[in-house]
């Protein structure tokens, strides 16, 4: 798995960077092939305290990408509500893709 953490204007600490791979480890947990992950982490200058934090995912796995984003007055808040929805894509991919096969037809006698 290639893990892309970045910030736009802000700088990612190592505790940051260590909270989101630990939450990261929860998508591993279900889907084993993740390819790629690029997380950008953002504070936007809005007038308005609220939602100004925001969290962007998005995961190349074998053949389909997903992308999921998240904004919070806490950056930390953000990261886990990111991971909820990035968490509901992939088990509804890994889904998709074990159901995928069809049943043998049935012989009639």
């Amino acid at each position: 798995m290639n893990l892309t953490i970045s910030g736009h204007h802000l700088e990612v600490t190592p505790a940051l960077r260590g909270y989101v791979t630990s939450k990261l480890q929860r998508l591993t947990r279900h889907y084993d092939d993740l390819v790629d992950v690029n997380v950008i982490l953002t504070v936007e200058s809005l007038q308005e305290k609220q939602l100004r934090q925001k969290a962007e995912c998005s995961i190349r796995v074998k053949g389909s990408e997903m992308f999921a984003e998240s904004a919070h007055e806490d950056l930390y808040a953000a990261v886990d509500k990111l991971m909820d929805k990035l968490d509901r894509q992939v088990v509804r991919y890994k889904d998709r893709v074990q159901n995928h096969h069809h049943e043998a037809p049935k012989r009639m006698m």
